[in-house]
């Protein structure tokens, strides 16, 4: 079916439909001289027909929504890097640290990956070399390591965890040190009387904002 659709001249070509391509069928819609929209695809796999389809995809002028996607290669994700626009990942539930190395270094628009609950120091400290801005509202645990506080850095000006309930002492700490923009911790249920709650509670009291703890 691929090959066939290939053949279809130029223009814009909607397959949100398809939710897997074998290798033969992804080399071939790589060869399409239009545009594709295949947002239903679950899976860009280290395979030369895919590899050429994702390199195909990071071509595009647009907004790369491929939010359907649950897991992706290094490889692939090396040739999705390459898109200069706004790159949306959002079904994503796990990511190597290969993987994260080569979206660290997209750029050209926002890397969102909200599926993600939680990250490797590895790939934390990847994904915080990303130079745009970088949504990964789904975190649910932060680590007090390097790559972990270097993420937190990096999202200093809009950093989101809205699925945490609770937060260990060092998680607190980690996020008291966040700077700039708005932190939105909206699922969190308590502070304690420690070092890192106390340091957090304070950095939330700066903000030039309403406070909403509710």
């Amino acid at each position: 079916m691929g090959m066939n659709l290939a053949k279809h001249q130029g223009g814009y070509l909607s397959l949100n439909g398809l939710t897997s391509l074998s290798d033969p069928a992804a080399e071939a819609l790589a060869k399409h001289e239009g545009e594709l929209s295949l947002n239903g695809l679950t899976s860009l796999r280290d395979s030369p027909g895919h590899l050429a389809l994702a390199r195909k995809l990071a071509t595009y002028e647009r907004n790369l929504l491929l939010d359907r996607l649950t897991s992706l290669s290094a490889a692939a994700a090396e040739a999705l890097a390459k898109h200069e626009g706004e790159l949306s990942l959002n079904d994503l539930t796990s990511l190597s640290a290969a993987a994260a190395e080569a979206l660290g270094k997209h750029h050209g628009g926002y890397l969102s990956l909200n599926g993600l609950t939680s990250l490797s120091d590895a790939a934390a400290e990847a994904l915080a070399k990303h130079e745009e801005r970088l949504f990964l509202n789904g975190l649910t645990s932060l680590r007090n390591s390097l790559g972990h506080m270097a993420l937190v850095r990096k999202l200093a000006g809009n950093l989101r965890f809205d699925e945490l309930t609770s937060l260990s002492d060092e998680d607190a700490a980690a996020l008291g040190k966040h700077h700039g923009g708005y932190l939105s911790l909206n699922g969190l249920t308590s502070l304690m009387n420690s070092p890192g709650h106390l340091a957090l509670a304070r950095k939330l009291a700066t903000y030039e904002r309403n406070l909403l703890l509710e």
